[in-house]
């Protein structure tokens, strides 16, 4: 669980994986329930599959939907967690009723947050309905569930009155600071936070804005994590959505694992991590249902090793350096070599019988007489004359090696290509070019969406400027100079590609290769 995961899939089958008692804090804001066979926000596949899944049968199907995933997650938090579930009038006392009361227990509910913001929507006959519900329990109070006091600012009457320092606690809307906690009195840094949060939605043309219409404010997750957790514990999202969850609290410094069915969400998410990280932040894995074969093969040799390692089911060897050729090893200690490399050839055989041995002879002996699996070497592939000397080995010498293809442990597939045409539309008085880009990309099982970064430098990675666009069409107004505009591709699966294009404005526009 040290590492940081974005996970594509099911969360039902996801969360059952997960170690008991592992994570600290788990926010969750799933589909609302609003009477309507589903609604579609992504509309990739794996979503419409899962909003089907949820509206089988009315509220009731509904409530066993979410009920048999919060019984995961209520398995999954520490003694001293807590858990956030956001929802709003449709269900939400269903849901507590028959669901956090019934998993967590009543004792152990500690607030109903309202979350209130101006949403000037037509109602027929009734009032606007400008606020949403989120409830927060502990694992168990008699544990001391985290809890780290916030404040917000004092009113101006009470300032002028008593002429306290006027001093704003962690609304990031506002000035995006915390304030210790203090005893509160006249002289307090502030007041102490109530569960009414007066915190606007996202405006349709704010900087943090990505394109999903039900994006939460990063100032929400900002205070609930701030509140319930602290720097190094994990925050799990298992309908991961926009990503939100994930942003902030890879910002503020916790572990995370955010979850998702649909491949944009996933997708999107991890752009918005792009977006924001720098060379100083934790790394992370991507868990998609299949994987580009030029990423795995060229990716850091390390990384690979050990993630390979984890997904046949084997614990990786922390040793960078210095593992005599054993990069990890199964649950029952059985050795395994990787190989980040196609064609092994039959000299690799007889190195590894070498270091399985060294790394633990009894075992090997063991195992041998046995007539079972003495070590594993994975790799994109194998020659000949390396399958025919496992062979020998295991006729002659009762000695059994299994060579495991990359292949057989995860899908493998071609990434989509890209290509770029430009056209320039117009040209003011002031020499400034309004100029078209068009993408085209091409993948077997379809595109889902792309994403463009006008000011790409290749040092600092990607970092969109435009992060969902579905046509791969974009006007772009340039002033005299040279520009490296970058676009992604996304496909169905999941698999990326990008394009760099070096343009030059300068009396007329030319690509630069």
């Amino acid at each position: 669980m040290s590492m940081n995961q974005l996970i594509l899939g099911d969360n039902l089958e996801i969360l059952k994986t997960v170690k008991p008692e592992s994570i600290d804090l788990i926010y969750l804001d799933p589909p609302f329930f609003s009477n309507r066979n589903y609604e579609v926000i992504w509309g990739d596949a794996g979503e419409v599959r899962s909003f089907q899944d949820r509206w089988g049968g009315g509220i009731d199907h509904y409530i066993a939907w979410l009920k048999e995933r919060v019984e995961c997650m209520h398995r999954l938090l520490k003694p001293t967690g807590s858990i956030f579930l956001h929802c709003d009038w449709h269900a939400n006392t269903y849901i507590r009723t028959f669901i956090l009361d019934k998993i967590f227990g009543m004792n152990n509910f500690i607030n109903e947050i309202v979350w209130c913001y101006k949403k000037w929507v037509s109602s027929k006959n009734q009032l606007c309905s400008n606020h949403d519900i989120i409830f927060w329990y502990a694992k168990s109070k008699l544990n001391e569930y985290h809890y780290n006091q916030l404040y917000t600012e004092r009113a101006e009457s009470t300032l002028k009155r008593f002429g306290t320092k006027k001093i704003i606690s962690g609304d990031k809307d506002k000035s995006g600071k915390r304030i210790p906690s203090v005893t509160a009195g006249e002289d307090s840094v502030g007041v102490k936070l109530g569960d009414w949060w007066d915190m606007p939605i996202i405006a349709p043309s704010a900087k943090e804005r990505i394109g999903y219409p039900m994006q939460k404010p990063e100032a929400l997750l900002e205070r609930i994590i701030t509140c319930a957790s602290n720097p190094g514990d994990i925050v799990l999202d298992p309908f991961m959505g926009g990503g939100t969850t994930i942003a902030v609290a890879d910002r503020l410094k916790r572990r995370w694992i955010g979850i998702d069915q649909s491949v944009q969400a996933v997708k999107v998410s991890e752009l918005r991590l792009q977006k924001q990280q720098d060379l100083f932040s934790n790394s992370y894995t991507l868990q998609l249902h299949k994987y580009d074969y030029d990423t795995l093969r060229y990716k850091d040799v390390f990384k690979f090793e050990s993630w390979i390692v984890q997904q046949f089911g084997g614990i990786p060897n922390i040793k960078q350096q210095g593992n005599s050729g054993i990069d990890g090893k199964m649950p029952d200690g059985v050795p395994i070599q990787v190989k980040r490399s196609g064609e092994i050839g039959r000299n690799v055989i007889d190195n590894f019988i070498e270091a399985v041995q060294r790394f633990d002879k009894n075992l090997f002996e063991k195992n041998n007489a046995d007539d079972k699996i003495t070590g594993y070497i994975i790799a994109f592939s194998f020659d000949k004359g390396t399958v025919q000397e496992v062979a020998r080995l295991k006729n002659e010498a009762n000695i059994v090696i299994k060579l495991v293809p990359v292949e057989e442990i995860i899908p493998i597939a071609v990434k989509p290509s890209i290509d770029i045409h430009i056209n320039e539309l117009s040209r003011d008085s002031a020499g400034i070019r309004k100029i078209e880009f068009i993408a085209v990309g091409e993948s077997p099982v379809g595109i889902e969406f792309y994403s463009w970064d006008f000011n790409y430098e290749p040092e600092k990675g990607f970092k969109p400027d435009i992060f969902i666009d579905r046509e791969g069409k974009q006007l772009y107004s340039c002033e005299a100079g040279i520009y490296n505009i970058a676009v992604k591709v996304v496909d169905n699966d999941g698999l990326e590609n990008m394009e760099i294009i070096r343009l030059s404005v300068n009396g007329v526009v030319t690509v630069e290769n």
